[in-house]
């Protein structure tokens, strides 16, 4: 195992490992599953309040904020949820004022011991992105926003910094390693590891189909190019490309000098 790898096991093995067993229910596992808590009284409130989710019109749009506010750790003023919004584990989803959950959303918390997720206000989660942990957390900024079909998954930590722009088709995986020496097991029963989470510092933008690997620290002020994959860390105000991604410059100016004024038009084409 190399240096700086955490071989601590995630959480959510129990969990997957309880869900396949046959000695547990399929009421259980759907509680351990979806719910967070088992019980007649969480169980009862959960269904009936996500029945809210796919309501449609005017009068769906207000029934999801008035149904789901009981169900979430916490919920702020000005927050709109679109259509077919799925919580998991809504006991640890914390929103706040203004936000915008755009429809076929999932956010899902699970997890044993974790915080779950966060959400700044002014944030915007576009249309079936999914925040997903499995034991670990899930921080978005004030005023980030995450485009369509995202995958944000968490068995550590993803630590998203206020006005990040992620565009769509991205994927930041804070975990999802596994040792595959052994050839008499398969991979997924090999000891999994995590590599210290996933960071993307403020203002920066990650450009379509980027691919954040588990271990990359993103620094303040980044452009990430379209298709480019980062597993190391990358400077403040750099503008990288490629697989892996490479730093060809800092915006701005020279690598000297990069608090210098910036030129957006020229980091708009660079990023992809």
């Amino acid at each position: 195992m190399a240096a700086g790898q955490d071989p601590r096991p995630v959480s959510t093995a129990e969990l997957q490992r309880s869900l396949q067993a046959s000695g547990a229910s399929p009421l259980a596992k759907y509680q351990d599953l979806f719910v967070g808590a088992r019980g007649l009284w969480p169980l009862l409130r959960y269904d009936t309040l996500m029945l809210a989710s796919g309501a449609g019109g005017a009068a769906g749009f207000a029934l999801r904020k008035l149904c789901f506010r009981p169900l979430l750790g916490g919920l702020g003023r000005g927050t709109v949820f679109g259509r077919n919004v799925v919580l998991r584990h809504p006991g640890k989803i914390v929103i706040g004022e203004n936000v915008v959950i755009d429809d076929n959303v999932v956010l899902d918390a699970k997890g044993a011991g974790n915080a779950g997720i966060a959400i700044g206000d002014g944030a915007m989660i576009s249309r079936n992105s999914v925040l997903s942990c499995k034991g670990g957390d899930i921080v978005l900024g004030r005023g980030s926003k995450i485009g369509i079909n995202c995958l944000v998954h968490s068995e550590s930590r993803v630590e998203i910094a206020p006005d990040v722009t992620i565009a769509a088709y991205c994927y930041l995986l804070a975990g999802g390693n596994h040792e595959f020496d052994r050839i008499d097991l398969p991979v997924l029963d090999q000891p999994s590891f995590h590599k210290g989470g996933v960071s993307v510092g403020t203002g920066s933008w990650l450009a379509a189909r980027v691919t954040v690997l588990d271990g990359a620290a993103i620094g303040k002020g980044v452009v990430v190019g379209a298709g480019a994959v980062v597993r190391d860390a990358l400077p403040d105000y750099a503008i990288a490309v490629g697989t892996p991604a490479r730093v060809i410059r800092l915006r701005g100016g020279s690598p000297g000098a990069p608090d210098a004024p910036t030129a957006p038009e020229r980091d708009r084409r660079d990023g992809g």
